[in-house]
């Protein structure tokens, strides 16, 4: 932060007496409970206007038509971490606690912290990250590193715990997240003596998170905080590296023989089921195929064959050998090419910002999964055949196995999958098949395709032996055709999209996935809270929060600034919008506090002071994500839903009480740690922002 750009930042305190002063602090503290908190509001509109507004829709040939019978649901509107942060910067701007400054500073940027700049950068990398994890490679490292560590359960325990160290130290939180927790549920699943896999994904989720604050670029709290304060990554990474790889070396005793130390949560040996020496050897399902691992696990019927399908996903791994080297030969070359270009950037003639690399980049990968998927194409829809074929080989098992349903009631092969419609088959034509909306339409919509389906169903399956005499060939064939075009609808934007969906599933398997895995809802939720904090600041409060840690600062020193901003940093992540938020509000508030400073007469901020309160607030927001709630991180309430999808439900409860220590262990650790790194490495200078 230059000397110039420090006095734009306000350290009066008398507009908070006002009262849209009082009402924007409110607004924020709702917000962030909200946040932590989400629900949906019904919306009270009488039948009537519900169905006249789906016929509407359904005249516009926007939704398909409403059949008879149906009823148009009723509406709600999600509050939530989307639309609360937008909903608070909309009021504020209604009653003009706010205007187009605060709106400028929290999207476009001021103060050195850009969070347009910030976003750009961080989903770009983010598809770089991803993309590599959607080719396999995570997934196969995870099995290899399975093999290697055998059946000894405390030794695999530290080479998972290593391996995903590693690992989220490069590519960061949330590919360790989206790839190890299926990973492990897949493990702990086919393991006949480890009872349940809390020491296994809570040792995951808080060493991804420990380990994302090494690099700028593994976390978005990072680039918010690096920016803030001018940091090079070199310099951040130098600083950081000490505090967390101490962390992460005593944690990992700590986790094994204090916080599960369990034989049944870790133990001595590892019973895994064998997988037969077919499934070893045979190619394994691409999981970018649309609804591979779904339609195979629901027609799973049978206990065994499910534990089987479970069991191949982690012995038997995909992997697009091509994809992994290209992805990951791109992201060393990004990576490496960032820290020059950022170590070098007081000498470019230009400002530079990191997505000037990492977007080029970005849009290479997107290329090449593109290319790749289009050029193989054929090879997608011949596993999607295949994978059809076993589906509807595991159906008629099933069948085998119910010998007292009725024929009517069994499902029918050519409606019960939505590969079907993407793989050409003779059987399609026996029934012509009715275009449904798409799984993001409402739910009176999904119970108008169960109904459509389920006759559909009936219809086909009902044999022509009870068909009357009187019903010539000529009044059946006439029936036939007027059912066929009773069943076809016109096409629908919702149809249409679908369709496109579909067709991009299978064309463009891996670039659809990756684009379904990015985390966009970060980008409208950092942007407004990038405004309501602009607003704090904008309305004094942020100068009020930066005076009583001025306060904290002379009774306490080093020692209290470090323990001081890293326990608000975790305390902080569970209620001010997640580790982002935090670091937002924080970030202003440590601007504000040098401002503070650097007004005649007033008494110089130290080097060592100032650093040992960057550094504290960096390690709070990164460990912070493993606290108390699971809206602490956009990575825990990742973790969560994907676990979910997986059986394995953690409530709120546990994930707090489980982290309790966790989190308590891994701030110590690394606050003493800075401690001693700050007075070895840092004097009593005074600071300066130039």
């Amino acid at each position: 932060m230059s000397s110039n750009e420090s006095q734009t930042i306000s350290i009066d305190t008398d507009g908070i007496k006002d009262w849209r002063s009082i009402v924007t602090l409110i607004v924020f503290v709702i917000t962030n409970i909200i946040v932590l908190f989400p629900f949906s509001l019904p919306t009270p509109a009488p039948q009537v206007l519900r169905n006249a507004w789906w016929d509407l829709l359904a005249k516009c040939r926007i939704i398909s038509r409403r059949h008879t019978g149906v009823q148009a649901q009723s509406w709600s509107f999600p509050v939530n971490l989307t639309t609360a942060p937008l909903i608070a910067d909309l009021f504020l701007l209604a009653i003009l606690a706010i205007g187009r400054d605060e709106v400028y500073g929290g999207t476009v940027g001021t103060d050195n912290i850009y969070p347009i700049y910030i976003m750009i950068f961080f989903l770009t990398l983010a598809y770089i990250a991803i993309s590599i994890d959607a080719s396999g490679l995570l997934r196969w490292l995870s099995c290899k590193v399975l093999e290697k560590g055998g059946k000894n359960g405390r030794v695999l325990f530290l080479y998972l715990y290593l391996f995903f160290f590693i690992l989220a130290s490069f590519v960061g939180n949330d590919p360790i997240v989206l790839s190890g927790t299926a990973f492990l549920a897949y493990l702990t699943r086919v393991s006949s003596n480890i009872s349940e896999p809390t020491a296994w994904i809570f040792t995951q989720f808080s060493v991804a998170n420990v380990a994302s604050a090494i690099l700028v670029s593994s976390n978005p709290t990072n680039l918010v905080l690096a920016g803030a304060f001018s940091i090079t990554f070199i310099e951040y990474t130098a600083n950081m590296i000490v505090p967390v790889v101490v962390t992460a070396i005593l944690l990992c005793p700590f986790l094994m023989f204090v916080v599960f130390n369990n034989n049944e949560l870790i133990p001595p040996q590892i019973e895994l089921h064998d997988l037969p020496e077919d499934r070893k050897t045979r190619e394994p399902t691409n999981p970018n195929i649309p609804n591979a691992r779904a339609e195979k696990a629901d027609a799973a019927q049978d206990e065994e064959e499910a534990r089987l399908l479970s069991l191949e996903e982690i012995m038997n791994p995909y992997l697009d050998r091509t994809s992994a080297i290209v992805g990951s030969c791109i992201m060393a070359v990004t990576l490496v090419a960032i820290l020059a270009l950022n170590a070098v950037a007081d000498k470019l003639p230009t400002e530079f910002q990191v997505y000037y690399v990492t977007l080029p980049a970005a849009v290479v990968v997107l290329c090449w999964d593109l290319f790749n998927g289009w050029t193989h194409k054929s090879d997608t829809l011949s596993a999607i055949s295949k994978l059809q074929a076993e589906i509807d080989e595991l159906d008629e098992v099933d069948e085998k196995h119910s010998p007292d349903v009725s024929e009517s009631e069994l499902p029918s092969k050519n409606t019960s999958s939505a590969l079907s419609r993407d793989v050409p088959d003779a059987r399609k034509a026996e029934v012509p098949e009715e275009k449904v909306p798409s799984d993001t339409g409402t739910e009176a919509l999904k119970h108008d395709k169960t109904v459509n389906t389920s006759t559909a169903t009936q219809e086909k399956a009902q044999p022509m032996s009870s068909l009357t005499n009187s019903e010539s060939p000529q009044a059946l064939a006439h029936a036939e055709k007027g059912n066929a075009q009773e069943s076809r609808e016109p096409a629908t934007l919702q149809s249409l999209l679908t369709d496109a969906h579909r067709w991009s599933q299978v064309t463009f398997p891996t670039a659809t996935t990756v684009m379904s895995h990015l985390p966009f809802p970060l980008v409208p939720f950092s942007l407004c809270m990038f405004v309501l904090v602009q607003a704090l600041v904008s309305r004094g409060w942020i100068a009020v929060f930066a005076y009583g840690y001025d306060h904290w600062i002379d009774r306490t020193g080093v020692v209290g600034a470090i323990g001081g901003m890293g326990f608000l940093g975790v305390v902080l992540c569970n209620f001010a919008g997640t580790n982002i938020g935090t670091t937002i509000l924080l970030c202003r508030l440590v601007q504000t506090w040098v401002a503070i400073h650097a007004q005649p007469g007033a008494a110089p901020i130290s080097q060592r002071t100032f650093w040992a309160t960057v550094y504290s607030l960096a390690l709070g927001v990164n460990y912070g994500a493993f606290s108390t709630a699971f809206s602490a991180s956009l990575a825990g309430l990742l973790w969560r839903d994907i676990l979910a999808r997986k059986d394995i439900h953690v409530g709120a409860g546990q994930f707090a009480w489980r982290n309790l220590p966790i989190i308590a262990f891994t701030m110590v650790i690394g606050l003493v740690v800075l401690i001693g790194e700050i007075y070895l490495t840092r004097t009593d200078d005074p600071y300066t922002s130039s």
